[in-house]
């Protein structure tokens, strides 16, 4: 069944069916159009949202970059930035497979649809033409009949009436011959014309329009089918991408799966790992009895019987942070007098320019003094000035900053070596082959690159100097590995601090002062001891071994005794500690186990 057919009478319903469906394909590059900028719109706010979460830092600057939530949180968002990069592709290709398709072909049926509609209206103007000629035909043929019979009854009548001359019989004749000949070219004629427009009638309805009808359902056709096949481009576009969308999803999924909570928590422990020990217990002072002289910070490095120690003042070294405010010396061990020791007078009466006993001024100076106690907040640092040697950091920062300095200057070392290298090799090949090339052109590089190797051999010494010493201060504040040793470890070769040279250099060698500033001068630089260097403990060991103290300075002590950590290792091997029933002194920091406080 075709159209020229089955419908031939309805040219207009063909007219408007074919308009509709150009108009549909219209429609449809329009929608396609607008389906495009949804998805590139879609994909821009992908990506903007994706820019507006990714970190402003690079990644080697970021802490927070090792921790696997916020690798896994980057991988996330890189997927996205896909997923959005496959949008756009869609937009892409429906853009070129579609609505520039689309609308060209469109253009191109539209042409071809106006073309077989101007024919099939020439070949009915030409029907309509042949029509009127047999419609002019006929009346004329029609008029001349009448003419040609009224001629004919005028004759007879005046041929019947005997008035009449014979000359108007004749004539009347004459005329009605005329006529009636007139009549039969008219009638020819229209037979004639009648003949052509059946023809033409006949070419018309069965051959010329129904070609016409079949040209324009074959062009419908057609268009249909394009536009079926691009609707079918919708589907197709998605699923092209569909694999890599996939991959995206399964990316997610991946970096989902990729969260570790417990590797997070090691990295939170090596980013911040301080390395210090924690604070020891704060002693119970009882202020309800009277002051003795037992031998603490507060008695001047005198023993209870008055007796100085023989092995010397015991050393009260700086503490470091975040144990303590400033690195400051104890004030010398004089009097309040500006005199001897105490010791000197210890049962004498005091001084008859003080009304009071320099003991009890000290009592009351230490219970004014608050203890200060190690908190969160005191281990922060404190507005530091970050060094070369990252000494400004906590021992363990310290170690892990060095040895990634130590790296990356071992790795520029092998990169000037390998450099020199090469520069010594290309100089041989200019020696052996002149016209390559000037050898002492390459000096310049070569002194320049020696130069390099030094400089590097030496921060590399420099570095590993500082890495030691920082692994050392690790070590040591890692007790609780020392009582795996089966026997007692060797002590420090290094002999330990000597207390009495700290105790001379103490001692000003000018003139002591006037007795007018005695009083402000001394009462000020004792309140500044205690306020800033408390003698409390900063932490509590255990002595895994039993050591004898002979030497000067040092301290015996028993196996398992509990011991008071006054001082920690400074690099030479030895600790100050304080025994409970008093004493201080230094034992070798390989004898002891640091106990949680």
């Amino acid at each position: 069944m075709d159209w020229g057919t089955e419908l031939w009478d309805q040219f207009e319903v063909i007219e408007r069916h074919t308009q509709w469906g150009l108009d549909l394909l219209d429609k449809y590059v329009k929608f396609v159009k607008e389906r495009t900028e949804v998805e590139q719109s879609y994909a821009k706010q992908l990506r903007s949202l994706v820019k507006k979460y990714l970190p402003k830092r690079s990644t080697k600057d970021d802490p927070e970059s090792k921790f696997s939530q916020q690798q896994s949180f980057m991988q996330v968002l890189q997927e996205l930035n896909d997923f959005a990069g496959q949008r756009e592709l869609v937009a892409e290709n429906l853009t070129v497979q579609v609505c520039l398709e689309l609308a060209k072909y469109s253009q191109d049926i539209k042409q071809e649809r106006k073309m077989h509609f101007q024919e099939g209206r020439r070949a009915q103007q030409q029907l309509e033409n042949g029509l009127k000629q047999l419609e002019n035909s006929k009346r004329k043929f029609e008029r001349d009949c009448r003419e040609a019979e009224k001629a004919a009854q005028t004759a007879e009548r005046l041929d019947q009436d005997i008035n009449a001359t014979k000359a108007d019989v004749e004539k009347a004749k004459q005329q009605a011959h005329v006529r009636s000949h007139m009549a039969e070219e008219s009638k020819n004629e229209y037979a004639a014309q009648l003949q052509r427009f059946n023809r033409d009638q006949a070419h018309f309805y069965f051959t010329e329009m129904p070609q016409i009808f079949d040209k324009l359902q074959d062009m419908d056709e057609r268009r249909t089918a394009r536009l079926g096949a691009s609707y079918g481009l919708l589907s197709e576009t998605e699923l092209q991408v569909m694999p890599i969308i996939g991959k995206c999803l399964e990316g997610m999924k991946v970096a989902a799966a990729a969260v570790d909570p417990k590797n997070d928590s090691q990295v939170l422990i090596g980013l911040h790992k301080s390395g210090f020990t924690r604070p020891g217990d704060v002693e119970f002072e009882d202020f309800s009895q009277p002051m003795t002289r037992a031998p603490s910070d507060s008695s001047l490095g005198v023993p209870p019987d008055g007796r100085p120690d023989p092995r010397g003042p015991v050393r009260n070294r700086p503490k470091r942070w975040p144990f303590g405010k400033k690195n400051k010396l104890p004030p010398p061990p004089l009097s309040p007098l500006g005199g001897p020791p105490p010791s000197a007078y210890a049962n004498g009466p005091p001084s008859p320019r003080f009304g009071r006993d320099p003991l009890a001024l000290l009592s009351e100076i230490s219970k004014s003094v608050k203890p200060r106690i190690a908190s969160f907040r005191s281990l922060r640092s404190r507005g530091t000035v970050a060094t070369e040697d990252f000494s400004h950091l906590p021992p363990e920062q310290r170690r892990k900053k060095l040895k990634q300095q130590l790296e990356e200057r071992g790795r520029e070392l092998q990169k000037e070596i390998d450099q020199r290298e090469a520069l010594k090799k290309m100089k041989d090949v200019y020696e052996k082959t002149p016209q390559m090339g000037d050898p002492a052109s390459l000096e310049p590089r070569i002194s320049e690159t020696l130069g390099n190797i030094e400089r590097l051999k030496l921060e590399v010494q420099k570095y590993e100097m500082w890495l030691a010493e920082a692994e050392n201060r690790v070590l040591g504040n890692r007790g609780d590995s020392l009582g795996r040793h089966g026997r007692p470890p060797e002590p420090p070769t290094v002999a330990p601090p000597d207390t009495n040279n700290c105790a001379s250099d103490k001692e000003s060698p000018e003139a002591p002062p006037s007795d007018e500033g005695t009083d402000t001068s001394i009462y000020t630089e004792f309140e500044e001891d205690f306020e800033e260097e408390p003698a409390f403990p900063i932490g509590h060991c255990v002595a895994v071994y039993q050591f004898e103290g002979s030497s000067e300075g040092t301290i015996s002590m028993e196996e398992g005794e509990d011991l008071c950590l006054m001082e920690e290792d400074k690099g030479d091997g030895w600790t100050r500690v304080r025994r409970k029933q008093g004493g201080e002194g230094y034992v070798p920091t390989s004898y002891l186990r640091v106990t949680p406080s």
